[in-house]
């Protein structure tokens, strides 16, 4: 009888730390705000130009949730330094991502993104991305579902190839990335006709993007976060033409727009907290319930949702 009552505590007490470890509450549960965080994220996407631009489902959550147009991003303000932050939690100092190209030599970043934290503790994850520079973010083991489909990466593509998954998989954190402000701003200019049209392209896949979620049966109890990896200012080229660029620490290129939406998402409220890149990160993770690292240098925006 001592030895089943030893072997009985010893069971209780290997289940208890593994229900610590894994971020449980005293019922077996997380202290979950939902069970499904979207982070969505506009290349090049100027604040200031999708503030004033005629985008009605990014305004309508804007106006519907919570937002700031002053979040900053990091330096250099590029497209996978900046998302690697936002995907990690800490800057590139510590993630070491300074690179901006698809370089498979590189391999792997090597600190920990958000999704191998969800896995860890057996929730599901995905990533929809126009560029394939991010399959550096793409580490084996820590994204179920990886999507990039070339040759048409486009935002429109991005979300068909989303709304087609995401009834089977209902990840419970997904990463979506839209390519064509960047690709706009770059050919055209940082704030041209061309790339209000590409925001435009973007706040249709938006809606293709809401819609199958709701139609997936989760959208009451998720999470969508909009956001940008940089904005852009103007340059002239060697031809004398208008075009955009980024990468430097001017305001332009580090401002980027926050909002989120959703379930205990405040309405209508302003973020006057600073918000910066790596907050994502910590965000998604404190919403799933899980705990977020010391290690990491975002906190979660906490301000803009309601209290339990």
């Amino acid at each position: 009888m001592l030895k089943l009552n030893r072997r009985s505590f010893a069971l209780a007490t290997a289940s208890a730390w593994a229900c610590f470890a894994l971020g449980c509450s005293s019922v077996g549960q997380r202290d979950h705000r939902v069970h499904h965080v979207f982070i969505i994220s506009y290349d090049q996407g100027n604040p200031d130009l999708i503030e004033k631009t005629d985008l009605p489902l990014f305004h309508e959550m804007v106006a519907e949730g919570a937002h700031t147009w002053e979040a900053y991003t990091v330096v250099p303000s590029l497209t996978l330094p900046s998302h690697t932050s936002m995907l990690t939690g800490v800057g590139v100092q510590k993630h070491q991502i300074l690179w901006n190209d698809y370089e498979p030599y590189r391999g792997f970043v090597k600190t920990p993104t958000i999704f191998a934290i969800a896995k860890q503790h057996g929730l599901t994850t995905a990533m929809f991305v126009g560029k394939e520079k991010f399959k550096h973010l793409d580490v084996p083991g820590t994204v179920d579902t990886f999507v990039w489909p070339k040759p048409d990466s486009g935002a429109k593509a991005v979300a068909a190839a989303f709304a087609a998954k995401v009834g089977q998989l209902k990840p419970n954190l997904c990463f979506i990335h839209f390519a064509d402000p960047d690709t706009a701003g770059h050919a055209y200019g940082a704030f041209s006709p061309e790339k209000v049209q590409a925001l435009k392209d973007c706040d249709e896949a938006l809606k293709t993007i809401k819609d199958a979620v709701a139609a997936a049966g989760i959208l009451d109890d998720s999470v969508f976060i909009l956001t940008a990896d940089h904005g852009s200012h103007d340059i002239k080229n060697k031809d004398g033409k208008t075009v955009g660029t980024h990468g430097s620490p001017d305001a332009l290129d580090v401002t980027i727009p926050w909002v989120a939406w959703g379930k205990s998402v405040k309405k209508d409220y302003t973020v006057t907290a600073p918000v910066v890149q790596y907050d994502t990160a910590a965000t998604a993770l404190w919403l799933l319930g899980l705990p977020v690292p010391e290690s990491f240098w975002g906190r979660p925006v906490t301000s803009a949702f309601e209290a339990n």
